[in-house]
């Protein structure tokens, strides 16, 4: 690896540096992963968090088989973590492993740049600034695979190096085969890990080739040690056979379904290289090279470390985080009794499925995925978790019919008629490809979801506004998270919730056939609801004030009511005006200034006709 020895020859080179290495290196190695583990720990959400997370801990506490590709190792990791800590909530249980995965990792890229370089400080740095870079720390606190994914990475990188040092033929045999079974083993969690995999392994075979120690028989027994690491793939079929979990993906039963969820096929697929224009790889490790410091202090490497989790200790400190766990619970918490909840998007889904199968929470309800159930596989693995809802049918599909397969379909509409006798509710947002629901019902708002109501029941407003005004108990300030955080969209979701009843009110008024005192009633609803929300708050989404002028100025039109024209208009102005210092991107701010000319024109000539 171009280092000098003392005229013992590269292999002779190679022992005596790694003789003390290897003690050292164990030392520091765990001294790195206490450190890091102890902020990790420190740090930790205690219920879960957003994205994949709410999926991932429920398919380990039902052993279930979690997204394409399936992720089997960690389903069975994280199942264990959940049977053996004793403390915190099932997401908390999983958050640490998830947290001591990401120590593992620190403690595994020390060992491999101290066994390369000799240098306590450059492994403290490269394991220090690793672990606690904004991204890495974020997704090692998470229950996610990424950190998981960090360890096997830090693990093959160790085991070369490893290799890389043997001298004996005993000993690269030895470390070959382990690195085999990882390599297997890793391929069991993330599939991104497969370009260090594709590289490695070639690289072990070259060397084993030069050493004239790679034989057909070798390359056979590697080979086994690989397929061995990849046991874990077993879980799936034998999970989806038992069909005892309450929430899973797909039917790997076949041939067919488990290549079918191996392969991603009904998740999309990796992509690690992107078409951005910028510096090619050669440049980025050309300048990386050239500005390198070769000879850097102890002190100055861990001032360096410190300062990076000074800088992003205030965005990765979730140790107080419950907005993912409050949206759930508040969305549970506002169903009536023996609701049918029809799930759509990560947020929603993710989390009640966690909240509901997890923590225990509303029992009676039941969670039906929308887009899961226009997979063939849904309905015969689910509807026996679900014995509240009938279904039509074995699948979801807007053409009802048998299909070759001999599956039946079934639309929404048939849906709602057969569970008449339960209250239906879309959370958020209803699939798009199946307006058959359109010919019987409606659309209500129900806080962030909505109610599916038989167009046969009349629309009370004043009930309706007392059914949702405080549907939901939310004290989280607006634009408090950073903008692409999943806490941010629970947070835009609670706060627009509130916006929804006045906004249906209004547009039903706008748009409904109805008798001119009955708009006019439902102007004033609307008018009186937007002026509540809008000042409630000093801080609130930028659309409050557009919707809420246009109620203004629709309350112009409407002078027998009693509302003060003036007052109207300099409303209408106010919030118009905010709107457009604040909304940037609307494609109707030309349109709005120049409404705002003639409003300000008519609320001169107002105040000129009052005065003379």
């Amino acid at each position: 690896m171009g280092l000098h020895g003392d005229g013992g020859g590269p292999a002779g080179g190679r022992a005596a540096r790694a003789g003390p290495r290897r003690s050292g290196g164990l030392r520091g190695g765990v001294a790195v992963f206490a450190a890091v583990a102890a902020v990790f720990t420190l740090t930790l959400p205690p219920s879960v968090p957003g994205g994949d997370s709410g999926e991932l801990i429920t398919a380990a506490h039902e052993l279930g088989v979690a997204h394409p590709p399936g992720y089997p190792l960690f389903t069975l990791v994280a199942k264990l973590a959940i049977i053996l800590f004793p403390f915190g909530s099932v997401a908390y249980r999983v958050n640490l492993l998830c947290g001591l995965f990401g120590a593992v990792a620190a403690a595994l890229l020390f060992f491999t740049v101290f066994r390369l370089s000799g240098s306590y400080a450059g492994g403290i740095l490269a394991a220090g600034v690793f672990s606690f870079s904004r991204l890495t720390w974020q997704w090692s606190i998470a229950a996610e695979v990424f950190s998981l994914n960090n360890l096997f990475v830090g693990l093959l990188m160790a085991l070369t190096v490893h290799f890389e040092e043997a001298t004996t033929t005993q000993e690269r045999s030895k470390i070959a085969k382990i690195g085999a079974f990882c390599c297997g083993l890793s391929l069991c969690n993330q599939h991104t890990v497969v370009v260090y995999v594709l590289c490695i392994i070639p690289w072990i075979l070259f060397r084993l080739l030069k050493e004239k120690e790679l034989s057909l028989g070798s390359l056979l027994k590697l080979s086994l040690y690989l397929s061995a690491g990849l046991l874990p793939y077993i879980y799936l079929p034998i999970s989806s056979y038992l069909h005892q979990a309450r929430w899973t993906w797909g039917d790997q039963t076949t041939l067919l379904g488990f290549l079918t969820h191996f392969l991603r096929e009904e998740y999309g697929t990796f992509s690690l290289a992107k078409s951005e224009i910028g510096s090619s790889m050669s440049e980025i490790l050309l300048s990386q090279v050239t500005n390198m410091r070769t000879q850097l202090s102890l002190n100055i490497q861990a001032l360096a470390v410190w300062a990076n989790i000074c800088l992003v200790r205030n965005i990765c400190d979730q140790r107080t985080n419950y907005v993912i766990d409050k949206f759930a619970k508040n969305l549970l918490a506002s169903m009536p009794h023996d609701a049918i909840i029809l799930l759509r998007g990560d947020l929603p889904g993710n989390s009640l499925r966690y909240m509901h199968y997890c923590e225990g929470l509303r029992p009676d309800i039941s969670l039906v995925d929308q887009e899961m159930m226009t997979y063939e596989w849904y309905l015969p693995k689910m509807a026996k978790h679900l014995p509240g809802v009938k279904f039509p049918g074995n699948r979801w599909n807007p053409v009802e019919g048998i299909l070759p397969s001999g599956m039946v379909t079934f639309n929404l509409y048939h849906f709602l008629e057969v569970n008449k006798l339960k209250e239906t509710f879309v959370c958020i947002g209803i699939h798009e490809g199946d307006p058959t629901w359109k010919k019987n019902y409606s659309l209500w708002p129900w806080g962030s979801c909505d109610k599916l109501v038989s167009s046969e029941i009349v629309f009370n407003p004043e009930e309706w506004i007392k059914l949702t005004r405080n549907i939901y108990n939310w004290t989280e300030d607006y634009g408090r998270f950073a903008p692409s955080s999943w806490e941010s969209v629970a947070n835009e979701e609670m706060w627009q919730a509130r916006m929804k009843t006045p906004f249906f009110i209004f547009n039903l008024a706008e748009t409904a056939s109805l008798p001119s005192n009955v708009k006019a009633q439902l102007y004033t609803y609307a008018y009186n609801l937007y002026k509540e929300i809008v000042y409630l708050r000093k801080e609130h989404p930028v659309n409050w004030h557009k919707n809420y002028a246009i109620a203004c100025e629709r309350m112009l039109r409407l002078r027998e009511r009693g509302a003060d024209p003036e007052v109207l208009l300099s409303e209408t102005i106010r919030h118009f005006r905010l709107y457009t210092q604040k909304a940037q991107n609307d494609p109707q701010l030309a349109d709005i200034s120049v409404a705002l000319k003639h409003l300000r024109k008519e609320l001169q000539s107002l105040r000129n006709m009052k005065n003379g």
